[in-house]
């Protein structure tokens, strides 16, 4: 570049009038160099080259000449090329480690930032002001508290169902410490996270969720007739499960509450559904295939150190049987010819011992999730089932279209609105007025 086409900043050029003015005025170097703040050999420096080369001298040397580290263009035409195509919509710092990870291209995140501005992309990451909110601390323990909850979300960008992602995440260290999809937010999802993080880690402390139907149970229900008169209400299935491991619960009254796992929530919007994009995962199992990367990802690069490194997790009992823990359980009162009806099915009962009769006597009744069902009477168990092909109680859940969902054929769902049906895909039954048969009792004459 020609010494006509380099300009001066404002430093520079205020810089090139003093001087000009003190060598009119023959000031001493010492002078100069006070009123600009330099030294005297940068003073000399500055005035040869204001004698040799004019104004233009002032400025840097490298002015006007390209970098010697800078990048090539070819490389920075395929850095822009690959976040347009193959990583659309992966935010910056995501396409930074995949650029490193995976495409072996080694650039600093600065670098690249300055690539995707250019090249006129802005990161699809939002973030909102923060708010002042006086934060818990921390459980200064590995294993002291659970964050539990669940996110629905259209995690395949429509390529597939919609689903619920249900998780868990220390308070200590932010370690996802199991998460699952689902079909939806069920029990039987959190019993299955549950029981792998028993099976990894052992049994937490405490567990911090919010006031799910899951969880507990709407006080505004009304209460059966055995519940008052034992003075307290039934659990859950989950709340059960809980008190069985003897792990206290705390509801949260606010999202902001349980505030490490809705971040988790928004880290995972974010990076994970860019993951199945990237393989463009379609099925529920693909989901889950592409999820136990994605936590192992996670754990090694947003998980910290706990105050303390002596983790609190209790071991389970030796020789427990994990099928009758993680399983729903239920009462039933045997009938008279020794059966039990449980959702439709029929479970016969083999004589006791001495040929003794069960019947009127109160069983529980283990739902185990491969689908078989186990009778227990004081501890001990008197039938079985093999594995039925529809699970009664494991697909009967609550959600929002109904008490019952679609994959329970044998139960209708309770009255929608028009709404609710063609959201649900359910064919409307015409609207008509149906007239008693001619010889209906309404319809004979009253005889007094």
């Amino acid at each position: 570049m020609s010494e006509e086409t380099i300009g001066l900043s404002k430093r520079e050029n205020l810089r090139a009038q003093v001087l000009s003015e003190a060598e009119r005025q023959g000031r001493v170097n010492g002078d100069i160099a006070r009123a600009l703040g330099l030294s005297i050999r940068q003073v000399q420096r500055l005035k040869k080259a204001l004698r040799e080369k004019g104004p233009t001298g002032i400025a840097h040397g490298n002015r006007g000449r390209r970098a010697a580290h800078s990048l090539p263009e070819e490389l920075r035409l395929l850095v822009a090329d690959l976040y347009g195509s193959t990583y659309a919509g992966f935010n910056f710092t995501h396409f930074h480690e995949k650029l490193v990870e995976v495409e072996g291209i080694v650039v600093g995140f600065s670098s690249v930032k300055r690539i995707l501005h250019g090249a006129g992309y802005t990161s699809p990451k939002k973030r909102r002001p923060t708010k002042h909110r006086s934060r818990r601390e921390r459980r200064s323990h590995e294993g002291a508290m659970l964050q539990l909850d669940g996110s629905p979300h259209d995690w395949l960008e429509g390529r597939g169902p919609r689903m619920c992602l249900v998780g868990a995440i220390d308070d200590a260290t932010s370690k996802v410490v199991g998460a699952l999809f689902r079909s939806f937010e069920d029990s039987q999802g959190y019993f299955l996270v549950f029981r792998g993080i028993v099976r990894k880690y052992g049994i937490p402390e405490t567990i911090y969720r919010d006031r799910h139907g899951i969880f507990e149970r709407d006080p505004k229900e009304e209460e059966e007739l055995w519940e008052q008169l034992a003075g307290k209400r039934e659990p859950t299935q989950f709340g059960r499960l809980m008190k069985e491991l003897g792990i206290e619960q705390i509801a949260a009254n606010s999202p902001q509450a349980k505030g490490r796992i809705e971040r988790l929530w928004g880290t995972f919007q974010d990076r994970l559904v860019s993951e199945l994009r990237l393989v463009k995962a379609s099925t529920l199992e693909e989901a889950n295939h592409v999820l136990g990367r994605a936590i192992v990802e996670h754990n090694r690069r947003f998980c910290r150190k706990p105050g303390d490194p002596q983790p609190v997790y209790r071991k389970l009992p030796p020789r427990m049987d994990l099928d009758a823990l993680f399983c729903f359980k239920y009462r039933r009162t045997v009938a008279k010819d020794n059966t039990v009806s449980f959702f439709g099915h029929i479970v016969d009962i083999e004589p006791g011992p001495e040929g003794r009769s069960y019947a009127g006597c109160v069983v529980q009744i283990q739902e185990r999730f491969d689908g078989s069902l186990h009778l227990l009477y004081q501890g001990r168990r008197i039938a079985k089932t093999n594995p039925l092909a529809t699970p009664p109680a494991v697909m009967r859940v609550r959600n929002r279209i109904g008490r019952y969902t679609q994959e329970c054929p044998w139960t209708a769902p309770k009255q929608l609105d028009e709404k609710q049906i063609s959201a649900a895909g359910i064919e409307a039954k015409p609207k008509g007025s149906s007239k008693p048969g001619p010889n209906h009792p309404w319809r004979r004459a009253w005889v007094t």
